[in-house]
């Protein structure tokens, strides 16, 4: 369990840093690496998510399947695949994690004689004038509803028992990617608690505000794939025994 908790601590730590990091390169005043091509800066943030998600599947997903985001946890919870002691103490290391990579990328950050904590920002969520289409927190919430569904689905199904095991790093990051191309205008793209956590608790202010619903929205989204996941992926029934027939304990590896 602790090396679990490890590995989800540290991937989660590393999403942040290299996701959020190329976010607020790419859009943050002072920064805008990207130039004033807003196009450019969503299509370099969604595959810096994506691919550091894709690294990190293969790398961590051996040790903890490599969930790194509660959302992830939650589904995975309830599609019954782990235990619920095994889910919280995913989630107590995936926030620390969160916030220990926002507090670094912070650090760098501020060695720059460019960058402004208040102006520049660290790529937290938002609506209203957060969001780059000033979209409301009704908007906002059915938004990350729907992309967290989509990109937990993705990891469910992709994951699953009947799936290609060796391409599944491939379809999560890709999938995280498509979720960012959109969501980015919307609300920043959040998809992911510990994720907009970490940096909202290093800015404060309206992120700090505003972080509660990137962190509902999200859960709920993860449960409603979950529930998809088990519609469309239902476990094989049970074969009845024969009379007299003793039941024979599956052997795990």
């Amino acid at each position: 369990m602790v090396r679990k908790s490890m590995a989800e601590l540290l991937g989660t730590g590393l999403l942040v840093y290299f996701g959020v990091g190329v976010a607020t390169l790419s859009f943050g005043p002072g920064f805008a690496v990207a130039g004033s091509s807003f196009a450019a800066g969503v299509v370099i943030t969604a595959l810096a998510f994506g691919l550091i998600l894709l690294a990190l599947a293969y790398v961590l997903g051996p040790i903890s399947g490599c969930h790194v985001n509660p959302a992830v946890t939650l589904g995975v919870l309830l599609s019954g695949r782990i235990p619920l002691i095994e889910a919280v103490a995913y989630w107590i290391a995936q926030f620390i994690g969160g916030i220990l990579g926002a507090l670094l990328l912070w650090g760098t950050f501020a060695n720059s004689p460019l960058y402004s904590r208040s102006k520049t920002g660290l790529g937290a969520d938002g609506w209203g004038a957060a969001s780059h289409i000033n979209i409301n927190a009704g908007g906002a919430f059915l938004a990350e509803v729907v992309l967290t569904a989509l990109f937990v689905f993705a990891v469910l199904g992709a994951t699953s028992k009947i799936a290609n095991s060796a391409t599944a790093g491939i379809v999560i990051g890709f999938s995280l990617t498509v979720v960012h191309l959109i969501g980015i205008a919307i609300t920043g793209t959040s998809v992911n608690p510990a994720r907009s956590l970490g940096p909202a608790v290093v800015l404060g202010g309206t992120a700090l505000s505003q972080v509660w619903l990137f962190i509902v929205a999200p859960l709920v989204g993860g449960a409603v794939a979950a529930g998809l996941h088990r519609v469309l992926y239902p476990e094989p029934p049970i074969e009845p025994l024969a009379s007299g027939e003793i039941p024979v304990p599956a052997v795990s590896d």
